[in-house]
């Protein structure tokens, strides 16, 4: 159904809302991942007065809990239902927006932010390839319909130029673009009348582009990407748990950093002895007084005199600064088990183990991936039926829909061990297709391989034979019409 101006308004405004309600903690998840947090857990007067000496300091675990499962992350088609390979147009599209690397920005802002979104759209300079981009959760909302987390009903993707915000607002049957003044925080009252009024939505003046315009694929064409989606709450970031954790590790940095620079060498005291002085003069060279001798001037000399009888020196050891390390290490171990991170990730020491060892210790993060896989895969497959959708084909979309997207394996693999697990396979009858998406190949190079195949074949088939192509075993076919030879018994001499 058609919107008017102040319904589309009103519907943009609950959207914008609740995107300025989610900007705090995407913020804070973002500045995270980058090491820019505030020192915690420290008291007013240490703040005070060592806060700005560690203020661009961050020994930053977040980054890589977050990069861990998306260097696994690896999308390698979609095969839609009834097919028996990959669809290649898809693949095309696929390549074409450069989704290998713009989908590894998509997975790297679920992760962080808990949520990011995909967007097709067609593109005006090309009917067959539509346009697929990837969105920040600060800048992009979809709305469901009440009761579902599948029905989109409006999406709305947002931005602003320092002076206007704009927005484009996506409905099932129609497309809003709209844009309004942005609102200063701090005004007269009088100020704020005006601005209340200045800041509503009005509609974008696009040339050769009405607006409203028709949404030709009857779908919201925006799909949102969650991290770990819960019944009732917003999906998780993988950093949100890691937060506490951080601030701790770098409080306990902050603290190290200070006994390292107070107490980190034997230091020694002169007890029972006036602090040295030297005569104070005047211009005639009178003295007038005496001054303190700086005891930095001792210290750049290295030399000291002490004439009183009872003085004496005493002296302390440095400080065991591995007391700190010990727990850092521990704080490190905690970050590994809570967010499923291999250890080995973390320490950065190289870890001496066996190739089923190593399988084993990051068996907690390949089944982090695989759950991944699962929630994004849908998101995924969905934004592939919207670009059959977008290319007029829907016969195509409703296959794609019940379809399967294809990963690459997100287990890391001895390549001998690998190779070994896909001779005994071929062993027991798994065709060439199969054991080459094993491996890792993509579709398209699969196809490139199966071709190659084919064309050694017609070179040698002999040998081809010999290899167990199974196509090219057994006697070779007999000419339609013809009998097939009968082996008779020898005549009786």
């Amino acid at each position: 159904m058609a919107l008017t101006l102040a319904q589309a308004s009103s519907l943009a405004d609950r959207l914008t809302d609740e995107l300025a309600r989610r900007d705090p903690e995407v913020r804070r998840m973002d500045a995270y991942y980058r090491g820019k947090m505030r020192l915690k857990f420290a008291s007013g007067e240490f703040r005070k007065f060592f806060g700005d000496r560690y203020r661009d300091f961050a020994d930053n675990w977040c980054q890589v809990v977050a990069d861990a499962p998306v260097e696994r992350l690896t999308v390698t088609g979609i095969q839609p239902y009834g097919a028996d390979k990959a669809d290649a147009e898809s693949w095309r599209v696929w390549q074409v927006n450069d989704l290998d690397a713009e989908s590894q920005l998509g997975f790297l802002a679920s992760v962080g932010a808990g949520r990011s979104f995909v967007l097709v759209w067609g593109n005006p300079d090309d009917d067959e390839t539509p346009t697929v981009t990837f969105e920040d959760a600060g800048q992009a909302i979809v709305a469901y319909e009440a009761g579902s987390r599948r029905r989109r009903v409006a999406a709305l993707k947002w931005w602003q130029d320092g002076s206007y915000e704009f927005a484009t607002l996506y409905l099932p049957d129609e497309v809003w673009k709209l844009r309004r003044a942005l609102r200063r925080e701090e005004k007269p009252a009088q100020q704020a009348a005006i601005d209340e009024e200045i800041a509503k939505w009005e509609q974008r003046e696009i040339a050769d582009e009405p607006n409203p315009q028709p949404n030709p694929m009857g779908v919201v064409p925006m799909v949102e990407m969650p991290n770990r989606p819960l019944l009732t709450a917003d999906p998780i970031s993988d950093i949100a748990g890691v937060v506490a954790m951080q601030d701790a590790i770098n409080y306990l940095w902050a603290l190290l950093f200070n006994s390292a620079d107070f107490a980190s060498l034997p230091a020694r005291a002169i007890l029972g002895a006036e602090m040295p002085k030297m005569p104070k003069l005047n211009e005639a060279g009178e003295v007038i007084g005496e001054i303190p001798i700086p005891l930095e001037k001792f210290t750049l000399d290295r030399v000291m005199w002490i004439e009183d009888e009872n003085a004496s020196i005493a002296n302390w050891p440095a400080a065991d600064l591995k007391a700190y390390t010990d727990v850092i290490e521990v704080a490190v171990g905690h970050i590994a088990a809570q967010t499923r991170t291999p250890a080995h990730y973390l320490i950065g020491k190289m870890a001496n183990l066996s190739g089923d060892a190593l399988i084993a210790a990051e068996t907690g993060l390949v089944k982090r991936v695989e759950e991944k896989q699962l929630w994004m895969g849908a998101s995924l497959r969905e934004m592939f039926r919207l670009i059959a959708l977008a290319q007029g084909n829907e016969s195509k979309a409703q296959a794609i829909s019940a379809g399967t997207l294809l990963w690459a394996d997100p287990e890391s693999r001895n390549v001998a061990q690998l190779t070994d697990s896909l001779m005994k396979l071929k062993t027991i009858g798994f065709p060439f297709e199969f054991l080459a998406a094993r491996y890792g190949l993509t579709p398209p190079q699969i196809a490139d391989v199966m071709a190659m195949r084919e064309r050694e074949a017609a070179l040698d088939p002999v040998s081809q034979m010999m290899n167990g192509r199974p196509d090219l075993d057994g006697p070779p076919e007999q000419p339609a019409g013809e009998p097939e030879p009968v082996d008779e018994p020898l005549a009786a001499e």
